[in-house]
């Protein structure tokens, strides 16, 4: 893997940025953590070199004056929404994150259910949680928000929601995804701090957009992408460039919810210590790029995976069709279309002459390898071993697995756990390797290969099943797959070529 952003410099610069905005302020800061707050695989990806839990090394030097707050929305309680990332429910990620925070020696304080309006599905979740002894509180929706700032700004709106009682002077306000509301959490605490005669502040550490990139930079057109279901867009900052004249990249939500937050401080201090949504933020991202090429290409990358999960995510009734139409323009903005992968063309190219399911892999070094479906193997199982063997430098012709071996397996996903699939998926494939590198030397070599897979590019030309989907993602390799179940929906489907270009 090529690296373009510098992590250590990140650490260092940014946590003593977090560090000055934390002592402007008296009594309390609550500070708003975008992004994911460990686990921020969209980072590691379009900035190749930032570690998936950077945020949260941050923290844990503050994590005797700290405290979290985990924020979920009871819309996305309601429609069981998904991370992509980790393939479970935002309200089962409330759980992980609370206790992978726990484990780490961090006080969390509580979890607050946002834009509620009575769901059931909420109130059996607020349940669920306060039987395990965590502490819950509801935030409501508030009608005009974040327009009627005179109604979000009194008794009727802010406070009507539930004080969060917080006891150390930095809160840590994060959630299992954008759109949570955390920001929201925020501002009703300032609110409601005032009323009780606590001088608390705000700050924002939002890793995307970065704010001093150009808006048309891919690193910030892959964060609308990967933000396309909430239909964010990316923005100039008008508060930013009228108070200082530069031009600084936001979003559409943080410049929308400005004057309520300026109306916040005037009520509080008297005026606001903020001139735009862009002085809010704390963040540093934009400095430690070392390598602006490469992150680049990593976002272009980013942007086509993103179009092509929104595909397939249509083609299972997930997705709309106005979400898929964003990331196709997005692909535009970018100067780019499906065909700039070098792996969907190698694919197809090998599906034209095989007739049957392909798959294509991208090595670090630019090595292009393909493979199709077989009556013991499917086409990405049977990738993963022809692109180890090659990292491995033994022959394409030397078999890892017997087939003597094969066949037990099979006959046990068939006749006893009734599976309609024989071939074996890549996590079988891994299992069975494993076993075989106690004995051969081929498969121990094999073996030792899977970390240089990490960055690698794959597809498919068929949806991969979810066991093959996580074994990819778990070895930090970037999956695409055609929209389509087989191939014969391929040939009802004539329109997929344009659509996909």
């Amino acid at each position: 893997m090529q690296y373009g952003f510098d992590n250590a410099k990140y650490l260092k610069i940014q946590s003593e940025h977090i560090k000055e905005r934390i002592a402007k302020f008296g009594d309390k800061l609550y500070m708003e953590f975008g992004g994911k707050l460990f686990d921020d695989y969209h980072a590691s990806r379009v900035l190749p070199g930032f570690e998936p839990d950077s945020k949260l090394k941050m923290l844990m030097q503050l994590k005797d004056d700290a405290e979290i707050v985990i924020v979920i929305s009871a819309v996305d309680i309601e429609k069981n929404k998904i991370r992509n990332d980790l393939g479970i429910t935002y309200d089962m990620d409330v759980l992980r994150l609370r206790d992978e925070f726990l484990d780490r020696g961090l006080s969390v304080n509580s979890v607050v259910i946002t834009h509620f309006n009575g769901q059931s599905s909420a109130e059996a979740y607020r349940k669920r949680l306060e039987k395990m002894g965590i502490t819950v509180y509801y935030h409501h929706t508030i009608e005009g928000y974040p327009n009627n700032v005179a109604l979000i700004d009194s008794d009727e709106g802010f406070g009507k929601n539930d004080y969060v009682q917080t006891t150390k002077p930095l809160v840590v306000v994060t959630a299992p995804g954008p759109g949570s509301g955390k920001m929201a959490v925020c501002l009703s605490q300032l609110y409601q701090e005032n009323k009780r005669g606590i001088k608390a502040g705000y700050a924002k550490f939002e890793t995307f957009p970065v704010w001093n990139l150009p808006l048309s930079h891919p690193i910030n057109l892959a964060y609308e992408a990967a933000t396309a279901d909430l239909e964010d867009v990316n923005m100039i900052d008008p508060f930013h460039l009228d108070a200082y004249g530069e031009a600084a990249v936001n979003y559409n939500r943080d410049v929308e919810i400005f004057p309520v937050m300026n109306a916040l401080f005037q009520d509080i201090y008297g005026q606001s210590p903020y001139k735009s949504p862009t002085d809010m933020g704390v963040n540093m991202i934009g400095h430690c790029i070392s390598d602006d090429a490469v992150c680049r290409e990593a976002s272009l990358q980013e942007i086509i995976r993103r179009y092509y999960t929104a595909l397939c995510n249509f083609a299972d009734g997930k997705a709309t069709e106005s979400e898929v139409s964003k990331l196709a323009l997005l692909m535009k903005k970018a100067g780019i279309s499906t065909a700039y992968r070098k792996t969907t063309a190698a694919a197809r190219e090998r599906l034209d002459i095989s007739g049957v399911a392909t798959a294509a892999i991208e090595l670090g070094d630019g090595t292009i390898l393909t493979a199709e479906t077989s009556p013991l193997l499917g086409p990405s199982a049977a990738l993963l071993l022809n692109a180890l063997k090659h990292l491995a430098g033994i022959p394409h012709n030397v078999k890892l697995i017997p087939q003597m071996m094969i066949a037990p397996i099979q006959k046990t996903k068939v006749n006893y756990l009734h599976g309609r699939n024989p071939r074996l998926h890549t996590d079988e494939v891994l299992v069975t390797i494993s076993i075989m590198s106690l004995m051969d030397e081929n498969s121990k070599l094999a073996l030792e290969q899977l970390p240089n897979l990490a960055g690698a590019q794959v597809h498919s030309t068929v949806m991969l099943s979810e066991v093959d989907r996580k074994t990819f993602s778990k070895l930090g390799i970037g999956l695409t797959c055609d929209p389509v179940r087989k191939l014969s929906d391929r040939q009802r489907r004539p329109d997929l070529e344009e659509e996909e270009v």
